[in-house]
């Protein structure tokens, strides 16, 4: 079977990786990078810790807004899936790449494959929602993390073609914390302990580009009474500057602003954090595999399961509703099973190699 995988950011290389090494056991995988996140911490670094193939094809559509970065995709992506006439297209998550992905694909009828189908925050102010929605609903084969993603779709009248495996990152995490634990020496770079630091990252358009929100959470995190470890996105820095307010925050003396890190050290950093404050999806996850209590910075999530077992909690850009979340927040009892056993990617390959390709 000759399978297209097209991929742009971050979070997208890690659900990749696991699933990848399946597909090339028996079929012929086309990789196709996108370039929507084209810093070398967010991109090459990544491919070379996963073990990711080098892409057969690489977009550099680069940075713009939503409109011109998903229509430079739309057509690049179209020239590619022309040219290599696969079988399948497989998209990962809720990216503009995602979208524009699908929606080449679909125009040419060719079968397409959503993995992290279903998932659902209900906010359409989000780009993310609205990437997730309109690619489930042009799909084909959609596969979803957890039961509450099947049970979402179902409401929406999806019910053809939609798969429960399990979520591919915690295939990718079970396959790389041990690794992580051998290869990173973040925490001594920098001095932690077990415990002894939180972790946050701050990135979504929500609070990045709404100077009040962004403002409002480096204040609360400046005025907490722990070390707070901040890899620096990009997109954060740029706007923190943009505001004046970098060179004051990178003096705050309980705050470490450091570089963006690659895979291995951000599970390490993860794994040994008192606690993560983060509005990304894949960290909240991360943070839940991990054990580790987790504070999402924003007012809804797609990853419900994490805040109803009590592991996660939702606080809006507010700095003495944050600073209180910090003070108090503490989990009871341990993590449950909602994203299946680590073996998403192999239960998607059986699925790929039971079932009829072709468009519908």
């Amino acid at each position: 079977m000759k399978i297209v995988t097209i991929v742009g950011a971050r979070p997208q290389f890690i659900k990749a990786a696991p699933l990848c090494r399946e597909l090339r056991k028996r079929d012929e995988e086309i990789l196709v990078h996108t370039g929507q996140h084209y810093n070398p911490m967010l991109s090459q670094v990544f491919f070379a810790e996963l073990g990711l193939p080098i892409p057969d094809h690489n977009l550099n559509v680069g940075s713009g807004t939503h409109g011109e970065q998903t229509g430079k995709m739309l057509v690049r992506i179209e020239d590619v899936l022309s040219l290599e006439e696969p079988e399948v297209v497989i998209v990962y998550g809720d990216t503009n790449s995602t979208l524009a992905g699908a929606l080449a694909a679909v125009k040419l009828q060719i079968l397409t494959a959503h993995i992290e189908a279903g998932l659902r925050s209900y906010d359409r102010c989000m780009p993310e929602e609205i990437n997730r929605v309109l690619t489930d609903h042009i799909s084909s084969l959609l596969f979803c993390p957890s039961q509450r993603a099947v049970d979402n779709l179902k409401k929406e009248g999806i019910e053809e073609g939609v798969y429960l495996v399990g979520d591919v990152m915690l295939d990718a995490l079970q396959d790389n914390i041990k690794i992580a634990e051998k290869r990173s020496h973040i925490l001594e770079y920098y001095d932690l302990g077990k415990e002894t630091y939180l972790l946050a990252t701050v990135h979504r358009a929500e609070n990045t580009d709404e100077g009040d929100r962004l403002q409002a959470i480096f204040e609360a995190l400046s005025s907490l009474s722990e070390r707070v470890i901040i890899p620096l996105h990009p997109r954060t820095e740029k706007r923190l500057r943009e505001l004046m307010l970098y060179d004051r925050f990178k003096r705050v003396p309980n705050l470490t602003i450091i570089p963006p890190v690659g895979y291995l050290d951000m599970l390490v950093l993860t794994k040994n954090a008192r606690m993560v404050l983060t509005d990304s999806g894949g960290l909240q996850k991360e943070a839940y595999f991990l054990e580790t209590p987790c504070i999402t910075l924003r007012d809804r999530t797609e990853w419900v399961e994490t805040v109803e077992d009590g592991w996660n909690i939702l606080v809006s850009a507010d700095k003495e509703t944050i600073i209180e979340a910090v003070r108090i927040f503490q989990p009871q009892g341990r993590t449950r099973a909602f994203y299946g056993d680590g073996k998403a990617s192999q239960k998607i390959c059986e699925i790929l190699h039971t079932i009829d390709i072709k468009f519908k």
